[in-house]
C-alpha cells in the first residue's frame, strides 16, 4: 500500500480548512502557518482617508483585499457615524481586485463600478480600471501589507493623483515552532509537497530558513525534490523570481481548486521531478 504523500500546507488565516481539503484527498498534512495580519498601530493613513472620503475629495477607490477593506472601515468608524461613510462610498466609482472586497461592498448594499476577472492579479485590475477615467483624479488604493508598486505606477502613467490607505501589515506567527519544523521536514527530504497560497508566505519562509541556516538546503529540496503548488500568478511569479519552478498552478486561484489539481497530479509530477533532479531518463 503506498504511503500518502506528506503535503506542508503554509495558509494561516485558513489553515483548518486548508487541513481538511487535504486529508479529504488523502494526503498526509502538515500544517504550518507563516503568517499574522496585524493591524498599523497608528492607522495615520487609514483616519486621514475618512476626513478625505467625508470631505468629497476621494474621487476613485480601489478596493484589493475584503479583510483590508473590513479593517479600513472598523477603523473609520471609531471617527465618523457609519451612514455618513457608506452614503460617502456609494457616490464613488469603486474598483476591486477580486470576489472578496465585492462581498463586503455587497453586504453594505453598494455595487462596484468593476472588478478584476480571474485570475484577480494587478494585470486584470489594470486593464478593468481602464473603463473608470482617472486622468487628473485623485484615486486612493486600499493596500494590503506590502505597497502594490505596480498598480501605483500604472496609475500614474495614466494621469491619477495615487494615495495610498494601508491598515495591516504582515508579521511572522507569534509560535514559529510549526513553520520551523516544517522547514526542516522539507530540506531534510520529510516532505513531500508544499502549497503556497501568498507571495508573502515566500519571504517568511526564506526569514525563518535563514534564522535555522538552511536556506540553501530549503531552496535545493523546492527546485529538485518537493512539489511546489501555488495558488496564482502573483504566487507563482515570486517563486519563480527566486529559481523555483511551480509544478501545480490551478487554472482558478483558489484553495479547493489548488488541493484538487494537487491530487491529480502529485503522483506523477512528483516522480518526474525527481527522476530530472536525478539525471535519470528512465
Amino acid at each position: 500500500m503506498t504511503e500518502p504523500l506528506k503535503v506542508v500546507s503554509l495558509e494561516s488565516r485558513r489553515s483548518d480548512d486548508m487541513i481538511r481539503m487535504l486529508e479529504r484527498y488523502g494526503f498526509a498534512s502538515i500544517a504550518a502557518p507563516s503568517m499574522r495580519e496585524v493591524p498599523l498601530e497608528d492607522q495615520v493613513e487609514a483616519l486621514a482617508f475618512g476626513d478625505v472620503l467625508l470631505a468629497g475629495e476621494c474621487d476613485v477607490l480601489v478596493l484589493l483585499t475584503g479583510v483590508g477593506f473590513r479593517a479600513m472601515l472598523d477603523v473609520l468608524e471609531k471617527r465618523h457615524p457609519r451612514e455618513r461613510l457608506l452614503e460617502a462610498l456609494r457616490t464613488l466609482p469603486i474598483a476591486c481586485r477580486g470576489p472578496k472586497p465585492v462581498a463586503v461592498l455587497k453586504e453594505l448594499g453598494i455595487k462596484p463600478a468593476v472588478v478584476a476577472p480571474e485570475p484577480n492579479t494587478t494585470r486584470e485590475l489594470v486593464i478593468a480600471l481602464e473603463a473608470i477615467e482617472v486622468a487628473g483624479k485623485r484615486v486612493f488604493v486600499q493596500e494590503y501589507g506590502r505597497p502594490n508598486e505596480e498598480l501605483r505606477a500604472a496609475l500614474s502613467m495614466r494621469g491619477a493623483v495615487v494615495s495610498v490607505v494601508p491598515v495591516y501589515a504582515w508579521k511572522l506567527p507569534e509560535d514559529t515552532a510549526p513553520l520551523r519544523r516544517a522547514i526542516e521536514l522539507l530540506s531534510g527530504g520529510g516532505a513531500d509537497a508544499v502549497l503556497f497560497t501568498s507571495a508573502q508566505q515566500i519571504d517568511h519562509v526564506l526569514q525563518v530558513a535563514e534564522q535555522q541556516a538552511r536556506t540553501e538546503a530549503l531552496l535545493n529540496a523546492l527546485r529538485r525534490q518537493v512539489l511546489v503548488a501555488s495558488i496564482g500568478p502573483v504566487t507563482s511569479d515570486a517563486l519563480r523570481e527566486r529559481g523555483i519552478t511551480v509544478d501545480v498552478e490551478p487554472v482558478h486561484p483558489k484553495m479547493g481548486h489548488l488541493v484538487k489539481e494537487l491530487a491529480e497530479k502529485a503522483q506523477d509530477a512528483l516522480l518526474t521531478k525527481r527522476r530530472v533532479a536525478s539525471g535519470s531518463s528512465t
